[in-house]
């Protein structure tokens, strides 16, 4: 074989592998969006009163690992303001709190290796908690979604992430009341200010069982809602809110795993297993809401990113100044 022929054979073979990691997939039912190189796929199940978004990016990296990111949408909020936009004269202030969207392109763009869909879960009366009591079987109805989801990217195998904001929290909570054990294709669960539904009774054997797998990772952020006065009544009670849930979730599980804690005037930081089980607890001496900021400042980025190469190397600062603006659309 003379150089010139090893020379295209070579460059045969490179291009062919670069075109194997890197592909522009339109998935079945997907419509390209135009922007970020993404596409989303809407499903409307009337039967159920749930509307679920899917937001896949357009190129895929078929030796990457791929997560299917379940977001369950807080109460009171759609998909459309969950996701967020670039405010206009006129916009309703919910497009600017959570950013959902623009977090998920900035984890897409620092580790591209990987790839991320996220699918948006909202019961259409904007209220997970309020869906499940009105829904006969409300946790094999979530388990069904779950496993749906799961199946329509099978091909890709994904490591599935629950994840959920404030009423969000009672969608993940009702999945794991579905299931005799949390399956190990749940990568990871991650309550942003959601753990409301905590029971000690009903869940922490799940998930300490769970956890016994060194794979797996729990993300738990809240804040001391225990302090907050709303139009002169205590916001939560004293029980009921995601401060003593939180806490109350961690000494738990500190019964079988070694916690290090470290504490200032901003936070508590409950961590296991370097990192791979986290509590960071907002203090709030002030008695301020915080509800929706521990997700707006790149709480939704932490919560994928916690655990991993990104984490240690501080990309991205949680509770700091957003990361992800670039990436707001229009």
């Amino acid at each position: 074989m003379n150089r010139s022929c090893y020379k295209v054979i070579c460059l045969v073979i490179f291009l062919t592998g670069c075109v194997n990691l890197s592909h522009s997939q339109i998935l079945k039912g997907f419509i390209e969006t135009g922007s970020f190189n993404e596409q989303e796929l809407w499903i409307k199940n009337g039967h159920d009163s749930v509307t679920i978004n899917i937001n896949a990016p357009l190129h895929f990296n078929k030796k990457g690992e791929t997560f299917l990111v379940l977001f369950a949408l807080p109460n009171g909020n759609n998909i459309e303001w969950t996701k967020g936009k670039k405010m206009k004269p006129g916009d309703d202030w919910h497009f600017d709190i959570q950013h959902i969207a623009a977090q998920t392109r900035y984890v897409r763009n620092l580790d591209k290796k990987a790839n991320y869909i996220v699918a948006y879960l909202m019961a259409d009366n904007k209220s997970w908690p309020a869906w499940k009591r009105t829904h006969r079987g409300s946790f094999d109805l979530i388990r069904s979604f779950v496993d749906s989801l799961a199946d329509r990217f099978k091909e890709y195998h994904p490591k599935i992430v629950l994840n959920g904001h404030s009423g969000g929290g009672s969608f993940i909570f009702g999945y794991l009341d579905g299931v005799p054990r949390i399956p190990d294709n749940i990568d990871r669960i991650a309550f942003l200010d959601s753990d409301y539904g905590y029971e000690d009774n009903f869940h922490t054997k799940k998930i300490t069982e769970w956890l016994r797998n060194e794979n797996h990772k729990l993300v738990v952020l809240a804040y001391n809602d225990s302090l907050v006065i709303f139009n002169g009544k205590p916001l939560v009670s004293p029980t009921g809110g995601t401060w003593y849930r939180s806490r109350l979730m961690q000494r738990k599980l500190a019964e079988d795993f070694p916690f290090k804690t470290t504490a200032d005037t901003s936070f508590i930081d409950h961590s296991s297993w370097n990192g791979r089980i986290r509590f960071i607890l907002k203090q709030n001496p002030n008695g301020l809401i915080y509800h929706t900021v521990q997700v707006e400042k790149n709480g939704f980025i932490f919560s994928l990113l916690s655990y991993t190469k990104f984490d240690r190397r501080k990309y991205f600062t949680y509770f700091g100044e957003r990361g992800y603006e670039k990436y707001i659309q229009d």
